[in-house]
């Protein structure tokens, strides 16, 4: 139904909606989180180099460190970030990577399993996920920019960790995350869609179209750019946009839409994809699943988009 496919397309993907309330102003309120992060009730996840631990495999969940264990974690002053709050109680995460391995820190001796989020991302609730790539996203944005790119000096943690200061008095500069934005098409043409691959993927895998914005562009103007580009595709309408999904590996932003080809005249370079070919609903909705012919993750924008378009005659 027309109420079905609505709801459908309001969810949020994986990664997104994280169920915490950023305040900006806590953030700056140097009193307050002084005194979170002495609270016992105060939540801590801990990351290594990009990793985050968690326990079970079936059903993995984050770890999250509360009481003396927090405490202890957030008073390194330099690598803790909040995350935002819930239910009254303040959830950090604290980025240990000066580690050379998880369980030389006492803490971690009985969980020393820190794995990739893309490992065990589909695994995850949502709410766990999303809450794992904003922590994975602003730990690695802090870990790279110890450097003012303006002068070259140090710069030092603020507040909470979303804000890096030169320390160099006569530059001063604030630095902020970065978001990456980058397209990501499905086209279709009648009832197939075009699906490429690329060679650095996993055996088999196809996927949809996709590339970053350069500077001067709307996000149409790269659609269409990249689309001519990877594979020689003209569009007979403006491309739709669908939704979006924050892609911290490592600080992408993926805007999804679809585009309508105007033929099924293609001319692929092959220095940007090893192939490219149009695939009926019926092709893709008997994918094997397997090295020789697979969608791509569960957890992507690319595979919502696909599975979008393959069961809801709605879309595109």
């Amino acid at each position: 139904s027309v109420c079905k496919f609505a709801r459908a397309m309001m969810r949020p993907n994986y990664y997104a909606d994280v169920p915490l309330t950023r305040d900006d102003s806590l953030r700056r309120d140097k009193d307050e989180l002084a005194r979170l992060r002495a609270d016992p009730s105060s939540r801590v996840l801990a990351l290594w180099r990009d990793k985050h631990q968690v326990v079970g495999d079936d059903h993995p969940t984050p770890v999250w460190h509360s009481g003396n264990a927090a405490q202890e974690l957030l008073s390194d002053c330099a690598n803790w970030i909040l995350l935002g709050v819930r239910d009254g109680n303040a959830h950090f995460a604290v980025d240990v990577s000066h580690l050379t391995a998880p369980s030389a820190h006492t803490l971690f001796a009985k969980h020393d399993r820190f794995v990739d989020l893309r490992s065990v991302g589909p695994l995850l609730t949502r709410d766990d996920s999303s809450v794992m790539a904003f922590a994975r996203a602003v730990a690695f944005w802090n870990r790279r920019n110890l450097f003012c790119g303006a002068c070259g000096h140090p710069t030092e943690h603020a507040e909470a960790g979303h804000v890096r200061k030169c320390t160099y008095s006569e530059c001063g500069m604030d630095h902020f995350p970065r978001t990456d934005p980058a397209v990501i098409v499905l086209v279709v043409h009648d009832n197939d869609c075009l699906l490429g691959r690329q060679k650095v993927w996993p055996k088999g895998m196809r996927s949809t179209l996709a590339g970053f914005l350069e500077p001067g562009e709307s996000l149409e103007e790269t659609v269409i750019r990249e689309l001519q580009e990877e594979a020689g595709v003209k569009l007979s309408a403006t491309p739709i946009y669908q939704h979006s999904q924050p892609w911290p590996f490592p600080s992408s932003l993926m805007v999804g839409f679809y585009a309508r080809a105007a033929s099924k005249t293609l001319t692929v370079n092959t220095d940007e994809l090893e192939t490219a070919d149009w695939f009926s609903r019926e092709q893709l909705r008997n994918s094997p699943e397997d090295e020789t012919f697979r969608l791509p993750r569960r957890d992507s924008i690319a595979r919502r988009l696909i599975d979008d378009w393959l069961y809801n005659s709605a879309v595109a």
